[in-house]
């Protein structure tokens, strides 16, 4: 299963890709979009653009993003949103499943600690995919909620399969 995490912003884009074949996950690629443009409407569009090129150079089968958190600034948070709905769109184009997690979710689940800093992060996505190249915060992030999709996948993947043999047994 080939998964792409999105760390959705306006002026910076952090998407990332993995491979996972049972217990084994292995980097493929990651990098940053920058759109480009003045006004908000170009800068959707070029986002819009370059993610869509990054789906067609590294075809996932299933994708991931990070669910917005509401802050102090009403209109960065508006933006923000903005931009997440573009990197909803373009796997739903694909006809993909989009899995959506909270900031803290992916935090714990590839940091250990709800609350880690970019730079832990950063250090955890280095230990469980050695050799990978990060292009920065934002592309680690999305590595980061990359990883979480697949652990989160797997498990549930477990859940239904327990499922399905306690149905079976009974």
């Amino acid at each position: 299963m080939r998964i792409l995490g999105i760390d959705p912003g306006l002026r910076a884009l952090g998407w990332g890709v993995i491979d996972v074949d049972g217990s084994r996950i292995s980097h493929v690629a990651n990098g940053i979009c920058r759109p480009e443009g003045g006004d908000l409407a170009a800068r959707l569009l070029s986002l819009h653009t370059l993610l869509t090129g990054v789906f067609a150079q590294f075809a996932p089968g299933t994708a991931a993003i990070e669910q917005t958190f509401v802050n102090k600034d009403g209109a960065g948070t508006l933006k923000l949103g903005q931009a997440r709905g573009v990197a909803l769109l373009v796997p739903a184009q694909a006809g993909l499943t989009v899995g959506e997690y909270a900031p803290n979710t992916v935090k714990k689940t590839v940091v250990g600690v709800g609350h880690a800093d970019k730079r832990q992060i950063a250090h955890m996505v280095r230990l469980q995919l050695p050799g990978a190249e990060i292009a920065g915060p934002d592309a680690a992030d999305a590595l980061a909620i990359a990883l979480c999709h697949a652990h989160h996948a797997r498990a549930s993947g477990r859940l239904a399969a327990a499922l399905s043999g306690a149905r079976g047994a009974a």
